[in-house]
């Protein structure tokens, strides 16, 4: 099969022809429909810490068709249009019965979805409702991070809200915070690419402001946000993020930063601010996302801003490690 691979740490990907996936008892094969580039792919291609290196596929975000079973699998059928819950897990333990596979033993994260076709473990599918195309069943593992990141939170109906970044996740975060009750979500960015998508998304209001982000948002809330949420992962967000949330604010920390940063604990304990970090997410918040999409929700669908090929993701990935216009690039193995 085609797939795209990595050379190496700090090299560009290439497309190359690898061995078809066969799965293992209790695994099966999807013929994969859609993949998301994540931003972590992007890090993961630069950072040992992640374990990957040459011949590694990335792609944790994607959704396809099941095309062979392995032994003992059951609750699948050949041609099932399946959405791929990207944490490995055992599916037995305490953790997995109660949805939280991210805190299995055996977890991991499921690649290779940069692929034609890539092989997960049964029990981290999820069948897709026939209102639910294939992008819908790639962008629901970002909209389930987002999800988590709001419920972690202790958001309340009426809260007034601040998103650092204007990503992927960010824009999630303001369609989840609107859709369960808060009263104001301004998202603050460097750069304008993505205001009228975060309005679209949920937010209402958007805010440029290099000089004082802290006074900008403050005039349009008329107050300091109750949670502030850093969706981008650059030293100094948290920072910032002390000096603009209220007194015994949150701080809910999604933006994922591989390297060290400071902050100034004093200026954080003497207004009692809750500083909490949020990864991954659970079963039933996966299943929510996908259920908010079945339900109708448009505004999620308006995260994906280009379909490419295999062959066109060695270039894309490269164009994306710059900011650009596009928000959710999806890869099609099939076109």
């Amino acid at each position: 099969m085609r797939a795209v691979v990595m050379q190496d740490l700090h090299q560009p990907l290439v497309v190359a022809t690898v061995d078809d996936p066969t799965p293992d008892a209790g695994e099966v094969v999807v013929k994969v429909g859609r993949c998301g580039i994540c931003g972590s792919d992007l890090h993961m291609t630069e950072d040992p810490a992640y374990g990957m290196g040459r011949g590694s596929i990335l792609g944790h975000e994607f959704a396809g068709e099941v095309v062979a079973l392995g032994k003992g699998v059951e609750g699948l059928t050949l041609g099932d249009a399946v959405s791929v819950i990207p944490l490995k897990s055992c599916g037995t333990c305490a953790s997995c019965r109660a949805g939280e596979v991210a805190w299995c033993d055996h977890f991991g994260l499921q690649g290779g979805g940069y692929a034609e076709y890539a092989k997960t473990r049964a029990n981290q599918c999820i069948r897709l409702p026939r209102t639910a195309g294939m992008d819908d069943g790639a962008i629901i593992e970002p909209l389930a991070v987002a999800l988590h990141g709001v419920n972690m939170s202790g958001m309340k109906p009426g809260d007034k809200v601040l998103i650092l970044g204007a990503g992927p996740i960010g824009l999630a975060v303001a369609f989840w915070a609107r859709r369960k009750g808060a009263a104001d979500v301004i998202i603050q960015d460097l750069a304008t690419f993505q205001q009228d998508r975060a309005l679209a998304m949920g937010a209402t209001g958007f805010c440029i402001s290099a000089g004082d982000p802290a006074g900008a948002v403050d005039a349009m809330l008329g107050a300091k946000p109750d949670i502030v949420f850093e969706c981008v992962g650059v030293p100094g967000l948290i920072a910032q993020a002390v000096e603009q949330v209220r007194k015994r604010g949150t701080i809910c920390l999604l933006g994922l930063c591989t390297r060290p940063d400071t902050f100034n604990s004093f200026a954080m304990l003497s207004k009692e601010v809750r500083l909490i970090t949020s990864a991954f997410f659970t079963r039933q918040e996966y299943e929510e996302a996908l259920d908010a999409l079945d339900a109708g929700a448009a505004e999620p669908r308006a995260l994906v801003t280009d379909t490419i090929t295999l062959a066109q993701t060695p270039q894309k990935f490269e164009a994306l490690r710059n900011r650009t216009h596009d928000c959710k690039v999806l890869i099609a193995p099939g076109l």
